[in-house]
């Protein structure tokens, strides 16, 4: 039998998505999501621990659902979760302490965590979940409310006007101080619960009609916002939900990007873009950048001009970005990510001290190796060079 359910498997996608294993009797004895799909199925039959054998022993067919990313995959899992009650999934002395995500029924709607023991203590407009691991959910909220910013406030905390922490970072739309109106407010609580019942592609559906209708007004402001929340949606990067690559060797085969400028005091300045994946440079993907709006020597700011366009562009995005520099030039890619409506993790190659080695700076999430980071970025450095020396020698010439 488990020669049967192993090779339902190995006809499994290496896409993210859910899998359903099933008993005898069709009945489902457990429910998982993963960024790989055949390879998180395959790697039940090689687990040693007790959920694995579990789970092996009792299984007699497998099935997929394959999603677009992670998060989905998560969202999906809770439905699932939520439908079959897996007896391997849900355990009756935890079921309580499992979180949900609660869409209450005020005015202005917040969106909380709350365990499942603590439900009657809200009145809830929707539901979502239950959710198993409280770390996962709570990252795939920080994703959605960068997309649909959303209050926490109680209606006696909007009442007193004061402006809040989480408005001054972009993630309250103004509640706290009267600056959106209801009716502009209930759309965000309205995507988000279409995101969190799998709606995605119907949301986007949705936004493109109103960023058309916006820019027929001339309200240009409110049509680049719509298209910023469009393109964050069409390319989530939810790289903090996939440790399952991180620890099986996935991160190989993710798309990262490696930048670096060139110039002499401002002159000829040039930007750099290489990509690697799958163990290999990919030099048909390598872009050049003639800076355009910067003048005189300050790389930070002709980063973030390579950063912008690069955003405007359709290239697949990539699940992380590496820099020459510090903490400034770190930050600012972050920024011009974040104002584009792009989410990617970015890290620096920063001289060590007295200039000897090389530090990184920032959070790698992907787990990939020093090594391969600075060879990256190595390879941007080549690149940029090399223009730019063309481009001395041309304007010699």
């Amino acid at each position: 039998m488990a020669k049967q359910v192993q090779k339902q498997i190995n006809g499994f996608p290496t896409a993210p998505g859910v899998y359903i294993f099933k008993n005898k009797d069709g009945g489902v004895v457990y429910v998982g999501k993963a960024a790989n799909l055949r390879r998180r199925a395959k790697s039940y039959f090689s687990g040693k621990d007790i959920k694995s054998k579990k789970i092996t022993g009792e299984a007699r067919s497998v099935e997929f659902k394959e999603t677009e990313t992670v998060i989905e995959a998560l969202i999906k899992e809770a439905e699932l979760i939520k439908l079959y009650r897996p007896p391997l999934n849900i355990k009756e002395k935890d079921d309580r302490s499992f979180l949900h995500v609660v869409v209450t029924k005020e005015e202005y709607p917040r969106v909380l965590l709350i365990r499942g023991k603590d439900l009657g203590k809200e009145e809830i407009r929707s539901l979502f979940g239950p959710f198993v691991f409280s770390s996962e959910i709570r990252n795939a909220l920080k994703i959605v409310r960068r997309i649909f910013p959303y209050s926490t406030h109680t209606e006696k905390e909007i009442k007193k006007g004061d402006t809040c922490f989480y408005y001054q970072i972009n993630l309250c739309p103004g509640t706290c101080i009267g600056e959106i109106g209801k009716k502009e407010y209930l759309k965000n609580i309205k995507n988000i619960e279409m995101f969190f019942s799998g709606k995605k592609k119907r949301i986007i559906s949705k936004l493109r009609r109103e960023m058309k209708e916006a820019s027929e007004r001339l309200e240009f402001e409110k049509a680049e916002d719509l298209k910023k929340k469009i393109n964050a949606l069409m390319f989530i990067q939810d790289t903090a939900l996939m440790s399952e690559r991180k620890s099986s060797g996935e991160s190989d085969k993710l798309r990262i990007e490696g930048y670096d400028v060139s110039n002499i005091s401002g002159s000829l300045a040039v930007g750099a873009m290489v990509v690697f994946k799958g163990g290999n440079l990919q030099k048909k993907d390598y872009r050049l950048f003639k800076i355009r709006n910067v003048r005189g020597p300050n790389d930070t700011e002709m980063l973030r001009e390579v950063i912008e366009r690069r955003a405007r562009n359709e290239w697949p995005l990539p699940a992380l970005i590496i820099v020459d520099g510090g903490k400034g030039q770190v930050n600012v890619v972050k920024k011009t990510l974040e104002k584009e409506g792009l989410l990617v993790p970015v890290v620096g190659i920063a001289k060590g001290k007295n200039r000897k080695g090389e530090d990184i700076v920032g959070k790698n999430p992907l787990g990939v190796e020093k090594e391969t980071l600075l060879k990256i970025q190595k390879e941007a450095h080549r690149f940029a060079i090399n223009y730019h020396r063309s481009l001395r020698k041309k304007d010699f010439l």
